[in-house]
């Protein structure tokens, strides 16, 4: 029998394949399958729906597989635990293949969008980004708690670390001078490589056309623009704005039963990076939109005014996830508010 649905359970070496055809009958059943055999098998197979979990790797295989002619889904994790029969205490290799092998052909299943390599590179660029960025924030901190025990408390703010660092350094005891210095060229060396990654994340943005248009949208920066493209190319995955904003997890959590709505507060499910780059955005936007008329700033005082500071940075957040998603499913057709954004921009 033809294979129409294939569920592959991916690891590093050893890959689990649960086949069915047309009727549901399971006509392929490999629980381990060695990682250079796995592209030999898939090629070997007529075309079919394949699933897989959106985890290391996947995209790279979703590649491939692709160019053997067969259609892949990758679907987050936590959406396929739900289809696995023998539940949460008889999790195995061959089971979770089965229970993606039933999760690609709902109907109703939410997919992650497939990158190219040339997404994966800019996305590099990021994820190195953010690195040098934690390991600066950790670095910062272990240097607060240290003098802490001196009796020096100095403030989060990183600016404020960085003068008084120098300021202190004279006057601190034994070792605590050489430590403190250290951590000093650590604090310079990070900050050079962070300013680097933002250049060459600058950089990408510009040559992007759809980075460019991105950027018209107030509050949405280099960072944030290649970020965007980098993650849901065209935004063909999600079928509006408002999918797209809910699969960043900020849309209210709901709580609601007997025709009574109970919405709490925003689910944080999704893309974190991307999510804290809008909020963070967003922030700035309400920050400068005190001194301007436009009618976003005007749409942000009234949010403010009515629900508060943070639910104002949510709302806007959230309003510029579903315009970007609109930017970059529309194109040069793409209105931003009332004005047509210049082709090429």
């Amino acid at each position: 029998m033809e294979i129409v649905t294939l569920g592959i359970d991916l690891a590093k070496n050893i890959f689990a394949l649960h086949g069915v055809d047309a009727a549901g009958k399971v006509v392929l059943q490999r629980p381990a399958v060695k990682r250079a055999k796995l592209l030999e098998l898939t090629a070997s197979l007529s075309p079919c729906l394949i699933g897989m979990e959106a985890c290391s790797g996947a995209h790279h295989w979703a590649r491939e597989m692709t160019r053997q002619g067969h259609t892949v889904r990758l679907i987050a994790p936590k959406f396929v635990a739900p289809y696995r029969m023998s539940g949460k205490r008889g999790k195995n290799d061959a089971a979770d293949a089965a229970a993606i092998c039933e999760a690609v052909t709902r109907p109703a299943m939410r997919f992650v969008p497939m990158k190219s390599i040339e997404q994966q590179s800019e996305l590099f660029l990021h994820r190195a980004r953010q690195g040098y960025v934690e390991q600066r924030t950790a670095l910062i901190n272990r240097v607060r708690g240290l003098l802490s025990e001196l009796g020096i408390v100095l403030p989060q703010k990183a600016d404020t670390i960085r003068r008084e660092l120098a300021k202190l350094l004279e006057d601190l005891p034994g070792h605590c001078n050489t430590v403190v210095a250290d951590a000093i060229t650590d604090l310079e060396r990070l900050d050079a490589r962070v300013g680097e990654y933002d250049r060459h994340i600058a950089t990408c943005a510009k040559a992007n056309a759809d980075a460019r248009r991105l950027m018209q949208l107030s509050g949405i920066g280099p960072t944030t623009a290649s970020a965007l493209v980098a993650s849901i190319g065209d935004g063909h995955d999600f079928a509006s704005g408002r999918q797209f904003a809910a699969w960043l997890g900020m849309v209210p959590g709901q709580y609601s039963s007997g025709g009574k709505q109970r919405l709490g507060r925003i689910t944080k499910a999704g893309d974190r990076y991307l999510r804290t780059l809008l909020i963070l955005g967003a922030r700035s936007v309400l920050q400068s939109g005190k001194k301007k008329d436009d009618a976003i700033s005007r749409w942000t005082r009234d949010v403010e005014g009515r629900r508060g500071y943070w639910k104002a940075v949510v709302a806007m957040a959230a309003k510029n996830a579903r315009l970007a998603w609109a930017v970059l499913r529309r194109g040069e057709d793409f209105k931003l508010y009332g004005q047509k954004v210049p082709a090429g921009a």
